[in-house]
């Protein structure tokens, strides 16, 4: 064993003394040149010391754990500040379905999927958002039903069919999907039973179900969604800064306070 490690500490110091100039690249290049030519040098230290082997390879995946995971937190950090600069703006239509004054100074925009039971928990950091910001914050719903869902994109269209008639009814209806969405499992049945529940005239209803006008306003949310880079859902915008994911309500307190304290917004 002796013998193995001090022909590795030779090699090594080799390449090191080789040049003054030597690049990390060369270096890599020259040791997994001996290694490939002589791989017995590897292989016979690891027979011989399995224990301290394993031993330094979790410690190295550890210490790249950690270095990804600074990495990924850098980035992230990256994002949000460019995000608060370069703010991604969602269309608001003149005829969309819009919770809270259509003039509050915070707007939450949600891609969400109704079958999903992530957008279930996000619905209520919705609620819990309306509830503390109440008269300050307005709340724009998107579609981006997952074609995993078999419920999904039929719940959207119910949605539209019946923003077409009124927004209320439509909001009325979007809490009762997420208030029973275990019941989606029973597909038109269920619908049906929530639309009437609301008051939706189910002629029209049924009329505007699969029509143009809807077909291409979910499709229209859908091309949005993939523009700012969400896959996944819930995904959302609070005045533009994109969170994606099912956080709790604080982190997007956190990120309105942010916004305030940058005058980004005032409440």
């Amino acid at each position: 064993m002796k013998k193995v490690l001090l022909t590795i500490t030779a090699l090594t110091t080799a390449l090191m003394l080789s040049s003054c100039t030597t690049s990390d690249k060369d270096m890599k290049e020259k040791m997994s040149k001996i290694l490939q030519e002589n791989p017995k040098i590897l292989t016979e230290a690891i027979e011989k010391n399995p224990a301290e082997f394993i031993t330094a390879l979790q410690n190295a995946a550890k210490n790249a754990q950690e270095s990804m995971g600074k990495k990924r937190e850098e980035e992230e950090k990256k994002q949000l500040e460019e995000s608060f600069s370069k703010p991604l703006v969602a269309e608001i239509r003149a005829d969309e379905a819009i919770r809270g004054p259509k003039d509050a100074p915070i707007t939450l925009v949600e891609y969400s999927d109704f079958e999903c039971p992530f957008c279930s928990r996000g619905n209520e950091t919705v609620e819990a958002l309306m509830k503390k910001y109440d008269g300050k914050i307005r709340f724009i719903y998107k579609h981006l039903p997952l074609s995993f869902h078999e419920q999904a994109m039929i719940s959207a269209q119910y949605f539209e069919a019946i923003r077409l008639q009124d927004s209320s009814k439509a909001f009325a209806f979007h809490d009762e999907v997420f208030k029973n969405q275990a019941k989606l499992k029973e597909g038109t049945k269920f619908l049906d039973s929530a639309a009437k529940k609301v008051g939706a005239d189910m002629t029209k209803l049924k009329k505007d179900l699969h029509s143009d006008a809807v077909k291409n306003r979910i499709a229209a949310d859908v091309a949005e969604a993939g523009k700012f880079g969400m896959s996944g859902t819930p995904g959302f915008l609070i005045n533009g800064v994109p969170v994606r994911g099912a956080y709790p309500a604080d982190y997007f307190v956190s990120l309105i306070e942010e916004l305030q304290k940058r005058g980004l917004v005032k409440i």
